[in-house]
């Protein structure tokens, strides 16, 4: 029998909201048709934006929404966006598919969807083709509360009162598709625009987040920490899960053998020592100013399905995306101390996305019910969790049969997230948590093969179901089935 250490007396601090925050870029069917449909369409809309998809996001808690991308940011022209719609210009999408977009989803549709959410938005700039005059005239447009031009600008465009936009990235993958640009220099045009990033309410203050590392490129994030960091709040990394490991060849959703499973979930778990590895970077650069990490692209990047737009995007969510989920977000909370924001990317129709969507259709995958499984942590307290627990897979991928973190919120609940990684065998575990008396044991399971996920035809084949807890002194046991993810709730 597996065990499950918890010593609630150990914290490393608050579990941000914002680790449970999600992207949403201009690529596929993630904007058009997944969160916006349009004033005019038949789909049930407020605003434009698609009221199924909104009341799904909603359950969840979504905190914070990346947006215009991802690769698009970079070559987005905000002042395309606003204004009548009859009168914005088309816009070829020259990063995802050579789609031709009519700019109707604009700053203003992008905000009434984050009021709608109830999330806070966040705007990454465009610094690969933008100027440092455009983003500022951009932040000025939507938080300038006084008299000003681009203030008069956004009255004329209907909206008289400021918005609340406290997170703006300086450009997006500046390494990569954002300009291909050294880190050298990078970090001194990120000083530049973080001079000019204005804020107009300091009741409202400004997050500034510099573009960071492609995954393990730790020189990155020192030099742009050692040039730019004592402008900034954060810095990001981006970290996407490949099947396969081969760019050219990702591997499919939902079709997949065993060793693929385990080596997809190696590589998943490697995000804690990025995560460890970049935080520590930052520390020793910045010792009189604590930087936060932003991990705002992560998730399961695989082949997309037979049949669809290769610059779409489009993937199926499995119970293998469910996994990956379930170690990820138990990685950000455990290192809560730095890591302030993750994005899932993405969150409609794209890559490991909540919900996809057909038509009028809609449905819910499984990496959708992780983050419904997961976010009593948002706002709790991280507390010290430990998983005795055997290795299970080939040698080369071998990973823990179990993984899991805690946290305990205001009220003295303790919600425990557990994973069990092994594709085959179910796992009886004891869990221990001294000193905790709960009055009641609550306890929920998304569990299936590793393949399965939801289709328009069965939109609730994979759904979480109660799951059986026995008491016992200082904790209880269970038995996780195997391929799954379990939240307990041990109420005060």
């Amino acid at each position: 029998m597996a065990k499950l250490l918890v010593n609630a007396a150990r914290s490393k601090g608050t579990i941000n909201r914002n680790i449970y925050g999600h992207f949403s870029e201009h690529l596929g069917r993630c904007i058009y048709g997944g969160l916006y449909v349009g004033e005019d369409s038949d789909i049930p809309n407020v605003n434009g934006m698609r009221s199924d998809v909104v009341a799904a996001l909603r359950a969840i808690d979504i905190p914070v929404l990346r947006w215009p991308g991802g690769c698009f940011a970079d070559t987005y022209h905000w002042r395309d966006g606003v204004g009548p719609k009859a009168g914005r210009p088309s816009i070829v999408n020259t990063n995802w598919g050579g789609v031709t977009e009519d700019n109707s989803f604009g700053t203003h549709e992008f905000l009434e969807l984050c009021r709608q959410l109830g999330c806070k938005p966040y705007i990454s700039g465009n610094v690969g083709s933008g100027t440092v005059q455009e983003m500022s005239d951009w932040i000025e447009y939507c938080t300038m509360g006084g008299v000003s031009p681009m203030a008069a600008l956004r009255r004329a465009n209907g909206q008289d009162a400021p918005w609340d936009v406290p997170y703006w990235g300086i450009g997006n993958e500046a390494w990569g598709c954002g300009g291909n640009m050294r880190a050298e220099y990078y970090a001194d045009l990120c000083r530049q625009y973080a001079t000019y990033m204005r804020v107009y309410d300091p009741a409202r203050p400004i997050y500034k987040i510099a573009s960071g590392a492609n995954t393990d490129d730790y020189a990155w994030t020192k030099t742009v920490a050692e040039r730019a960091g004592g402008l900034l709040d954060a810095i990001s990394l981006h970290y996407y899960t490949i099947p396969t490991g081969e760019w050219q060849h990702k591997g499919a959703a939902a079709a997949f053998g065993t060793a693929e499973y385990y080596a997809s979930l190696r590589r998943a778990l490697f995000i804690d020592e990025l995560v460890e590895n970049h935080s520590r970077v930052m520390r020793a650069v910045c010792k009189d100013r604590k930087l936060g990490l932003v991990v705002d692209e992560w998730g399961v990047w695989c082949d997309v399905e037979e049949g669809t737009h290769p610059g779409f995007l489009y993937q199926q969510n499995s119970m293998r995306d469910a996994l990956i989920a379930a170690v990820s977000l138990n990685i950000f909370n455990d290192h809560c101390d730095t890591v302030v924001m993750a994005n899932i990317a993405q969150t409609v129709n794209v890559l490991q996305s909540m919900i996809l969507t057909e038509g009028d259709r809609m449905l819910l995958t499984p990496t959708y019910h992780v983050f419904g499984l997961y976010k009593g942590h948002q706002g709790a307290r991280q507390v010290e969790c430990y998983a005795q627990t055997k290795l299970v897979g080939p040698e080369a991928d071998a990973v823990p049969q179990l993984h899991a973190s805690a946290s305990q919120n205001a009220e003295g609940d303790l919600l425990l997230t557990v994973a069990n990684l092994d594709e085959a065998q179910s796992c009886p575990v004891e869990c221990i948590v001294p000193g905790m008396s709960a009055r009641a044991i609550e306890a929920l399971v998304l569990a299936g093969d590793a393949r399965a996920h939801n289709t328009f035809d069965a939109p609730q084949a994979v759904q979480p179901r109660p799951l059986a807890v026995t008491r016992a002194a200082d904790g209880f046991t269970a038995t996780l089935p195997p391929c799954s993810v379990a939240a307990f709730t041990l109420k005060a």
